[in-house]
């Protein structure tokens, strides 16, 4: 499939984009382009393009609108060391996708088309990068039921479209641990649900919890299992990690709940090769706060695309906190995110090949 340029014919002159720039924030920054491409169950994928970033007509009898066949990703694209441009374990991006298209009864995008889709886009705005300490660009492909059409089926048509977003540091002044709220009353997902496709439901349903969350003075939220509401499953938006005395690292596993996060799979990865023991089993929250209590655990994080990855300094619960470690950012939390990050911004060496080059 040949993909069309259509330029932006009103791009963002260069002296208002550095201002931007200076201090983007996260996912407010939009470039001055976008992808698209469409299927149908006529056409297969067709029209694919690099167009102008700008509002997309949608009829009120969209199916998106009212049955929520909805999917997306995030990654970044970063500005290396020596000045050129990457992706970061984008197949990986492409394979769940594809994945979340299966569990949503939609088309599975080639990875070909996903993988030419997120190129191009970055190589068309790429001077949108900001050169800041912790800035890339931020990626958000995405699909969506289109057809118009009220009825209870699969979608006869959709949209995949790509935005870019300028973003900085999502933390100013180094990670600082999080508080979290132990979500009594609501749960994410269960067995034979949509906990391991990235769908825009899942991100919903979570929503009252983190109001909830921060209605307790928290910044985050965790969720617990849907069935015995003992065992830690992640948090709203992040997979969720623990380091204990003896130096070993344990994550919950991947039953079907849980979304397989390219961030946590990345770290599994360097941990293991760094000699760390690692497991993937489940952890009761009981547990987690004995353990912090007796010392058995000195660290936990959160991890993601967004943050990398995010220290967890306090748990709440209705019948009170308990504080990890020193309430701080651990000396394995750092390590493992400064290790990440080094090879995201081609200052380490990339053992694994994640790095994808653009230049």
């Amino acid at each position: 499939m040949t993909f069309s340029f259509e330029p932006c014919g009103d791009p963002v002159a260069a002296n208002e984009r550095a201002q931007r720039l200076i201090d983007p924030g996260f996912g407010r920054v939009f470039t001055d382009h976008m992808a698209m491409i469409r299927f149908s169950d006529a056409k297969g994928w067709h029209d694919a393009r690099i167009t102008t970033r700008a509002p997309i007509m949608m009829d009120p009898a969209s199916s998106v609108l009212h049955y929520a066949q909805e999917i997306f990703e995030g990654m970044k694209a970063y500005r290396l060391a020596d000045g050129g441009t990457a992706l970061f374990r984008p197949e990986a991006n492409a394979r769940r996708f594809q994945d979340s298209a299966r569990r949503m009864a939609m088309p599975e995008l080639p990875e070909s088309l996903f993988l030419e889709s997120v190129e191009r886009l970055v190589r068309t705005d790429q001077d949108w990068i900001p050169d800041s300490d912790g800035g890339a660009l931020y990626l958000r492909p995405f699909m969506f039921a289109s057809e118009v059409f009220l009825g209870v089926k699969p979608s006869a048509e959709y949209l995949y479209m790509v935005l870019a977003s300028s973003v900085g540091a999502y933390f100013k002044g180094g990670a600082s641990a999080v508080s979290i709220w132990v979500s009594q009353h609501y749960t994410r997902a269960a067995q034979g649900g949509t906990g391991a496709a990235k769908c825009g439901g899942n991100y919903a349903a979570s929503l009252l919890a983190q109001k909830e969350a921060i209605s307790q003075g928290c910044d985050q939220v965790v969720f617990l299992d849907a069935v015995e509401r003992r065992w830690v499953e992640e948090l709203g938006g992040m997979n969720v990690f623990f380091v204990f005395e003896d130096g070993s690292l344990s994550t919950p596993a991947l039953t079907g709940t849980i979304l397989p996060g390219i961030t946590r799979d990345s770290i599994l990865t360097l941990a293991r090769a760094q000699g760390i023991t690692v497991r993937e089993e489940p952890y009761a929250i009981d547990q987690w706060r004995a353990d912090a209590a007796s010392g058995k655990l000195v660290e936990a994080f959160a991890c993601g695309t967004a943050a990398v990855v995010t220290p967890i300094g306090t748990v709440a619960l209705p019948e009170g906190r308990f504080t990890i470690g020193g309430g701080e950012p651990g000396a394995m939390t750092l390590r493992i995110r400064d290790s990440l990050v080094a090879i995201q911004r081609g200052l380490a060496p990339d053992a694994n090949g994640w790095v994808h080059r653009l230049d």
